[in-house]
């Protein structure tokens, strides 16, 4: 598990997106013969949840994917009650997971469970309610619209805001007015370092991008133990400079912005597209505190803070994997070779 006293983590994975692929050990058959995605319940007992016809047809899953967590919570909006309580235990298992393992915040993110914006709506204002019935942590409300946020944000204030207050993902100069609800729902808020139309393109634009934004929370009396920054990671198969821009604009944030304001950002993005990538992350994340970071959006059951932070660093398998992440590997040629080569293992 990821667990600090000092690191924050926005657990990142009851997202609409998540995927299973149709081949692997968690796409089975029940004892109907029925498809399903199985899984452990929190009595350790082996549960099943069918894979409704209409997804079968969709072009996700004809090309051997599972949007699991599509499908749980298109079922937990189900007026049927035999669907409900699928849909609703499935969900129950990761939040209790995400929570044993060490999550500050759980990110719920809706967004690709229709393109109609009620349909999302209605979907958030359910996930964000049920959520809210069981778990133990505040949500991170997670949307790449405005509206949605706000939906998400209002049902939790109808229910009390039992976990305390919210966190909002996220805020940038393309959408600064999301600072508003930020401020009116006294919320915590993660805030991007894009640019108002593009991304930046080195550590020098994403500081000007962050000062910028941190400039509007202040505007909006948001404290500073509020922010997250989010410097902005990419994968590092696409151009080796991503890693070391991050990792170097960490470092000019905590110059500028001091120890109050958290740093944050999607870690594991970092591996995308790559082997081992558990290595790759480990020694990334590791890197990452060591510059200054002190939060993650992240799946913490999938991270350990005492393999990452016991991480031997003059081993050969994790040299091979800094050089890739500071950008002495053109192409990632010298890590993907060593993999093949089975020198990467633990």
């Amino acid at each position: 598990m990821l667990k600090s006293p000092v690191f924050s983590v926005i657990g990142e994975n009851i997202h609409t997106t998540r995927v299973l692929m149709r081949k692997g050990k968690r796409v089975t058959l029940d004892p109907n013969g029925r498809e399903c995605v199985t899984y452990r319940g929190v009595d350790g007992v082996q549960q099943f949840m069918t894979i409704p016809d209409e997804f079968k047809r969709t072009k996700v899953y004809e090309e051997g994917r599972v949007k699991h967590f599509m499908i749980a919570v298109s079922k937990g909006m189900s007026e049927d009650p035999y669907e409900q309580k699928q849909g609703e235990a499935y969900i129950a298992v990761e939040i209790e997971r995400q929570e044993r393992f060490g999550s500050t915040f759980l990110d719920l993110n809706i967004d690709e469970i229709s393109h109609r914006i009620e349909i999302q709506k209605k979907a958030i204002k359910w996930l964000v309610g049920f959520f809210g019935s069981i778990s133990n942590l505040p949500p991170s409300i997670d949307s790449s619209s405005p509206e949605i946020i706000s939906a998400g944000l209002e049902e939790y204030e109808r229910i009390g805001r039992p976990q305390g207050d919210p966190m909002i993902n996220s805020a940038s100069l393309e959408r600064v007015g999301v600072l508003d609800l930020v401020s009116a729902h006294k919320g915590h808020v993660i805030v991007t370092a894009a640019g108002f139309d593009s991304m930046p393109s080195d550590e020098e634009g994403r500081l000007e991008n962050a000062v910028k934004m941190v400039d509007q929370c202040r505007d909006r009396n948001i404290s500073f133990d509020r922010i997250h920054i989010d410097p902005l990671l990419f994968p590092i198969s696409v151009d080796q400079t991503f890693g070391n821009h991050y990792l170097e604009a960490v470092r000019l944030m905590r110059m500028e912005f001091g120890e109050e304001v958290r740093i944050t950002g999607g870690l594991s993005n970092v591996s995308f597209g790559l082997p081992a990538r558990r290595l790759i992350n480990d020694t990334f994340i590791r890197l990452a505190i060591d510059a200054g970071v002190d939060s993650g959006i992240l799946n913490p059951i999938e991270s350990n803070w005492s393999r990452v932070m016991g991480l031997d660093l003059e081993s050969d398998r994790v040299k091979v994997a800094m050089d890739m992440l500071l950008g002495r590997d053109e192409f990632c040629m010298n890590f993907i070779a060593s993999f093949r080569e089975g020198r990467l293992a633990d």
